[in-house]
């Protein structure tokens, strides 16, 4: 057994962290495991931890009047033990004059994220709808300041996250970053329990838009240790072995499609408010209009990808297994139901109609529909790591390569489509699977690979020069796309919004989830920002 590796013992640690018997980073005013589980710490307030165990018995205390106050911390927490260690401060505790309560330097912190957002963050939002600005600019945060605290967490939140794009070893907005996002989660998921109405719709709808984004963004920060391609050409890199497989494999980014997903099912259920709300009506027709092509011959662009769809539903058993378990001792799984072999067939045809659709017109951010727009039949296929379904996601990733000068999408294209070539290269499907869908790979592979210069949406020096207020776009020549940006448009533009837009699509969506009476869930965003936080 190896020696322990000797470390310097401190007994300088906050007295909340010494109560839990774990490392205090000591970082002034507050340390990180406060800011992580939104209390107060004794370095910002060393006056209250005398109010400790008071303020803890009064909670249990059915009779004591509970007057909420928060001691500087941006996170609302969660119901659970009320021991001396873990007593939230927010609890029971009259309220104390306005300047004591909240430090000065977390005030200035606010002040900076919100400055923050309203110069430069909300533009990001706008790269292809200008006319949704003074929305995200001014009429969002005055509906958080109407009261709404989650949407204010939000906004605080992504403002975070945005100065960490360009300031990544500040870590004092790192952790600002997790725990507004963390505080509004939980009023968000409170809000959500308490029912959908009227009065708080538009800014649940707004709320989920910014966790979706935060989700989407954070996918920048992270890292796949062991993910190591190898590869700069259109050439196959070696098959890999089981274990590297195992042990260092690509994660399919699946907080994309759940989040994303979040807000279709808060629209859909919320729908009676929102399709007479100004503000949401207004994001929802600066989108561009879903066009989809549901043929499913060559002569569509991503055609190819539907190719032996029949012959693979007609199987005995459904291709791309569990790659977690040896492909030599998997057990033959059950044959598809005629009801899931029909959803899934529509599911991979709505997924190349979107795609198709969004290849025509990605300067518009048409791709960045795709997440929400495929069914949960087509998520569990790529969960279910099927060939046909990750060659899709593959096409998607590529798509965005067309907005790699966005902030939070740079170098997207090429991570995620590289990472997604790599599971075709292990023993997750045998060693003919890279050769069968390569065809259907090389594409997006050329894309993620072609190297050009976009001008910039909200990055750079984030100061507000022309580097920071750019369009994010560049396009990508017709012989390497495959099609005109501009020509497509215009053709999309004469035929009209006649086969359906954003509109007629969550009227649908509403009268289909109208029955359900289950509210939403909260994205699945603990496990995504639990790997952000080995970023700091």
């Amino acid at each position: 057994m190896p020696p322990r590796r000797s470390h310097k013992k401190s007994r300088a640690g906050c007295r909340r962290c010494k109560a839990r018997k774990i490392k205090c980073d000591e970082v002034h005013p507050r340390c990180g495991n406060c800011v992580k589980h939104g209390v107060a710490c004794d370095f910002e307030h060393p006056e209250v931890l005398a109010d400790l165990q008071a303020a803890a018995a009064a909670a249990q205390t059915p009779s004591t009047p509970a007057t909420t106050v928060n001691f500087g911390s941006p996170i609302v927490p969660s119901a659970g033990s009320l021991s001396i260690a873990s007593a939230p401060l927010t609890r029971s505790l009259p309220a104390p004059p306005m300047s004591s309560t909240t430090a000065p330097g977390h005030r200035l912190l606010e002040l900076k994220l919100m400055h923050h957002y309203t110069v430069l963050t909300c533009k990001t939002f706008t790269f292809t709808a200008p006319v949704t600005e003074d929305i995200w600019k001014i009429t969002v945060p005055n509906l958080a300041f109407s009261g709404s605290q989650h949407l204010a967490d939000s906004i605080l939140a992504v403002a975070a996250l945005h100065l960490r794009s360009i300031n990544p070893n500040d870590k004092e907005i790192v952790r600002a970053s997790h725990a507004y996002m963390a505080a509004s989660l939980e009023e968000y998921s409170a809000t959500l329990n308490q029912g959908i109405n009227h009065t708080n719709a538009e800014a649940l709808f707004l709320t989920a838009a910014l966790i979706a984004f935060q989700s989407t963004a954070t996918r920048v920060f992270m890292k796949d240790e062991g993910l190591s391609i190898g590869t700069s050409s259109l050439t196959s890199p070696k098959p890999r072995s089981h274990h590297q497989a195992q042990a260092g494999c690509y994660a399919i980014p699946f907080t994309w499609f759940h989040s994303f997903q979040g807000v279709k099912a808060i629209t859909a259920a919320s729908w009676q408010y929102l399709r007479v709300s100004p503000v949401v009506t207004q994001v929802i027709n600066s989108q561009a209009a879903l066009q989809l092509d549901f043929r499913t011959g060559p002569e569509t662009f991503f055609g190819h990808l539907l190719e032996g769809l029949e012959e693979e539903l007609a199987s005995p058993h459904p291709t791309g297994l569990d790659a977690r378990v040896p492909l030599t001792s998997r057990p033959l799984p059950p044959r598809d139901s005629p009801e899931t072999i029909s959803a899934t067939r529509q599911a991979y045809q709505h997924a190349v109609a979107v795609l198709n659709w969004a290849h025509k017109i990605p300067h518009k951010g048409a791709p960045l529909a795709f997440p929400a727009t495929v069914s949960k039949r087509f998520i569990e296929l790529l969960e279910e790591r099927r060939p046909r379904a990750l060659a899709i996601l593959a096409c998607f990733f590529a798509l965005l390569k067309s907005l790699d000068g966005v902030w939070w999408l740079q170098g997207m294209a090429r991570r995620e489509v590289l990472g997604v070539v790599s599971l075709f290269n292990s023993d997750f499907f045998g060693p003919d699977a890279y050769r069968k869908w390569w065809p259907h790979l090389e594409w997006a592979m050329r894309i993620a690979l072609y190297e050009h210069t976009p001008h910039h949406a909200g990055g750079g020096r984030g100061d507000g020069t022309a580097e920071g207020q750019g369009t994010g776009q560049m396009p990508i020549p017709p012989e390497i796309w495959g099609s005109d940006w501009f020509a497509e448009e215009r053709a999309l533009a004469e035929q009209g919004r006649e086969q359906g837009d954003y509109f007629g699509h969550i009227e649908l969506l509403s009268q289909m989830s109208s029955a359900v009476n289950s509210i939403p869930t909260v994205p699945e965003y603990a496990a995504m920002m639990a790997g952000a936080r080995g970023m700091r």
